[in-house]
């Protein structure tokens, strides 16, 4: 992904609401059975990282997206946004 693409998502990240939190114990496989659930819907993903988490945000955007293949867009302060395309491929506008 380039710069271009990635401020593309940046800002259509900037709209949406964080749909997850990350707290205490750090990551569980259902959140993240939940985030890849959501990520094939939405592609574009917003999630909190409370402060009582084990990691901080940039540690928990490099373990999801190991574990989910997804493509780190940014952190920013406490929230992480995280994209991966989908088969029905919902954001259109953005060329691969």
């Amino acid at each position: 992904m380039n710069s271009k693409q990635r401020a593309t998502l940046r800002s259509i990240a900037s709209n949406i609401e964080p749909i997850f939190q990350v707290g205490k114990g750090s990551l569980s496989e259902n959140q993240i059975a939940g985030i890849d659930e959501a990520l094939e819907k939405r592609e574009l993903v917003k999630i909190t990282v409370l402060r009582s988490s084990d990691l901080e945000p940039v540690e928990i955007m490099e373990e999801l997206c190991d574990a989910l293949g997804a493509t780190p867009v940014c952190t920013i302060g406490s929230k992480v946004v995280i994209y991966r395309r989908s088969k029905n491929e919902k954001i259109k506008h953005i060329e691969f």
